[in-house]
């Protein structure tokens, strides 16, 4: 048979596919941008057939209809990034959240640590040779894809065809929907003051030839935006977005002095605007990998120069960072922050940065604090933190003592808690 008899006789509808879904199985389906939201719909229909059910995935994005309050007994997630669509469940009880480097979940479906039945994926339509890409997110697909025995695949006219290790034959899925439906966006929005100012402190730390990753939102973007020239930067990162395209465009980023894959945009997912998406469809340019490669600290290292900037919620006085909870309270997950710092600071040349503003809620509360919250975990060790850039200026923590580290964050804590940090600092024999 040749690729295209067996993908027509595949087809089915979204409610038929997800008919195989049985009592207790473990379901992995595809996050951010590439949610095959058409299968999540049909297998939420079948709540009142199903108990027990566990969907294992990374950020969702949207509103997921698995984590509403009647899915309970039915449908429970094992979130291993938690985002606003499964926020609530997780810390009321309903969910769970798994602690784990991104690189690593490849791991647990190789190894069987998480066991999967069943596979859902959205991919683009396949090409001349039969070969469908993962799109706008790679990141842990082809090794559930391997692993469950069940393998379902909404095929997307919307989806890009992103180039690299990315793709998945059509004999491998054991079932094919099509359905067509605009990818999940994420629209930039106009940079703060506070984010521009962050951006002004970060940009001494990024030279020519440098390969950057940058994580999502107003501090990355603006990062971006307040680069110019012609810098031969190059891009090695677990996600891109508007920011990271427009600076491709401007020619800021052309990857010629990379180290690794040098000209290639290296990246595990995308999340942005309908012309990023656009951007990335059959752009020889960028390459896609799944994540155990891309976030490996140690492919990371050989990036020569490699910069990578990350948030923080909150930074103790001894360079510890909190970046997944408030407190208990579970709020996003790991992802790849350690994965790039430490990949970074084992880079020749490399630096590792979190930028985060000085304070939060309009200014109320520091970022900077004396200890972590109740409860809160430590993502990232004070000894993997080098760099901690505010918009009050740049810490650099490596090989600070604990004394060192305190006065070095009190000088770019925001100025109107120094006085209380410096207190807490003494009652703390951080400082004399």
């Amino acid at each position: 048979m040749n690729w295209l008899d067996d993908y027509r006789s595949k087809l089915k509808s979204a409610a038929e596919a997800v008919g195989v879904v049985r009592s207790g199985d473990r379901v992995y389906y595809a996050g951010n941008a590439a949610i095959p939201q058409a299968l999540v719909r049909a297998l939420a229909e079948r709540k009142d057939e199903l108990e027990d059910v566990q969907v294992n995935h990374v950020l969702l994005v949207g509103k997921d209809p698995l984590s509403d309050p009647e899915m309970e007994g039915h449908f429970r997630h094992n979130s291993l990034f938690v985002g606003p669509a499964d926020r609530k469940a997780v810390n009321e009880g309903r969910g769970d959240y798994v602690p784990i480097f991104l690189y690593q979940i490849p791991r647990l479906f190789r190894q069987g640590i998480v066991p999967l039945d069943v596979a859902m994926i959205q991919c683009s339509p396949p090409d001349e040779h039969g070969f469908m890409s993962f799109g706008v997110e790679t990141l842990a697909s082809i090794a559930a894809c391997q692993k469950a025995k069940t393998v379902i695949a909404q095929v997307n006219e919307k989806m890009p065809r992103v180039l690299g290790d990315s793709f998945i034959h059509v004999n491998r899925v054991s079932a094919i929907v099509e359905f067509d439906e605009p990818l999940p966006k994420l629209e930039p929005r106009a940079a703060t003051d506070v984010e521009k100012a962050i951006a002004a402190n970060v940009l001494p730390l990024i030279e020519p030839g440098a390969t950057l990753q940058m994580g999502i939102g107003g501090i990355p973007d603006s990062v971006w935006e307040a680069i110019d020239g012609n810098l031969d930067l190059g891009i090695h990162t677990e996600m891109i977005s508007d920011g990271g395209m427009r600076a491709i465009q401007r020619g800021v980023v052309t990857g010629n002095r990379k180290s690794l894959h040098p000209g290639k945009v290296v990246l595990t997912f995308a999340l942005g605007t309908e012309e990023l998406y656009d951007f990335l469809d059959n752009n020889p340019m960028i390459e896609a990998h799944p994540v155990d490669y891309v976030n490996d600290p140690f492919i990371i290292s050989q990036n020569e120069n490699m910069v990578a900037v990350n948030s923080a919620i909150e930074i103790d006085l001894t360079g510890q960072v909190c970046s997944d909870s408030i407190g208990p309270y579970i709020y996003s997950g790991f992802g790849g922050q350690v994965d790039f710092i430490r990949g970074a600071a084992r880079s020749r040349g490399g630096k590792p940065v979190i930028a985060v503003p000085a304070s939060a809620k309009g200014g109320e509360l520091s970022r900077i604090v004396p200890f972590l919250k109740e409860g809160a975990g430590v993502v990232t060790s004070r000894a993997d933190v080098h760099y901690v850039v505010t918009e009050h200026g740049v810490a650099n923590l490596f090989g600070k003592n604990l004394r060192e580290r305190a006065e070095a964050l009190i000088g770019i804590a925001d100025p109107k808690f120094r006085e209380e940090l410096e207190y807490a600092a003494k009652q703390r024999n951080l400082l004399p």
